[in-house]
């Protein structure tokens, strides 16, 4: 359950139309001047990274090689963007997949940017945008993993794709951390990011102990109804560090996606020691005034959480490097209130 698939449609032009535009557009912008020449765009590009290259990442689609430090990042996986700007670079173009509008970052990456990038679509990403933007590197770790996507995007510029072992978005935000440094040339800092948020973490645990063990359902409701995520994911990965133990039902139901349906008849699946719901695109009242969900034996016990409060919705949801720490400072004491 994709939290932007309500508000978005898949691409419905064809492969080879896709990469025509793309390749029209390249050979428009090699005619007016090398992409190499950078004089003219040292200040809209942002900030280079440096360390050493050529850096190598291993991705699904085989390793990737990354010349020299990029001056020019189109950031378009879910968190690229935020977690380019947690290591100290600027992208010059990234994808709002939350829908925050203004530069596309949540709240914790407020005031990172020099200079707003230019939006990019989701899961219909325009190409020819892209390759307008001459960039040097492409992120898109936390993505579909499809490969016509990859092979058009790797048409414009280096692209460093899902992650080997990794797709359908199911990428924590440590490994999107490691992945994203290693391509921009700068591996200690993002070593660095990850020590700190983990021992963020250890700290809640340690504070927490109630946490261990105890069974937890990471749901949501659309206009469509009911669901609920499963291991792999960004939100159970959260809650399986602090301790947590994601409710067994729900993982029996599991399969290929990240998430699964729950229809009303069945809402009994989600319960569980705790049960954590998140309204994705419609008020939150829908769920927590719903007769049947409060019905649910968690619920009905208190030992249940509605998010209200958008940015600590999306801030669970985005789960990138940045997010992740602000979610630990606000969503932590909320579940400990509702284990009392």
């Amino acid at each position: 359950m994709n939290d932007s698939a309500p508000r978005l449609r898949r691409a419905r032009r064809t492969p080879v139309l896709m990469a025509g535009a793309v390749a029209a557009l390249l050979v428009g912008l090699a005619a007016c001047g090398s992409s190499d020449d950078t004089s003219g765009s040292a200040a809209s590009s942002g900030k280079a990274a440096t360390g050493a290259f050529p850096a190598k990442v291993a991705t699904k689609f085989g390793e990737i090689t990354v010349d020299k430090a990029p001056k020019r990042i189109v950031a378009l996986g879910w968190g690229d963007a935020e977690t380019v700007l947690a290591l100290g670079g600027q992208p010059v173009g990234a994808s709002d997949w939350l829908a925050f509008g203004g530069e596309g970052v949540g709240p914790w990456a407020k005031g990172r940017y020099d200079k707003s990038p230019q939006l990019i679509g989701t899961l219909e990403p325009e190409f020819e945008k892209i390759a307008a933007l001459q960039p040097d590197l492409i992120l898109d770790t936390k993505s579909s993993g499809d490969r016509t996507r990859y092979d058009t995007l790797s048409k414009i510029a280096p692209t460093v794709g899902v992650p080997e072992g990794s797709d359908q978005y199911k990428l924590s935000w440590e490994k999107q951390t490691e992945v994203v440094a290693a391509a921009m040339g700068v591996p200690e800092k993002g070593e660095k990011l990850i020590a700190d948020t983990e021992a963020k973490f250890a700290d809640a645990v340690k504070a927490h102990p109630e946490f261990k063990g105890s069974t937890i359902t990471l749901g949501s409701r659309t206009s469509e109804g009911y669901g609920a995520y499963v291991s792999g994911t960004g939100r159970v990965d959260f809650v399986e560090r602090l301790g947590f133990e994601n409710n067994p039902a729900v993982e029996a139901e599991a399969g290929e996606g990240f998430s699964i349906s729950v229809s009303k008849e069945k809402l009994d699946l989600l319960d569980a020691d705790l049960t954590v719901m998140a309204p994705i695109g419609i008020p939150a009242s829908d769920i927590s005034d719903d007769p049947l969900y409060k019905a649910v034996p968690s619920v009905k016990a208190g030992h249940s959480l509605v998010f209200d409060d958008k940015n600590i919705s999306t801030a669970f949801a985005t789960d990138s490097i940045l997010s992740t720490s602000y979610a630990l400072e606000k969503v932590v004491p909320l579940f400990a209130e509702k284990m009392k």
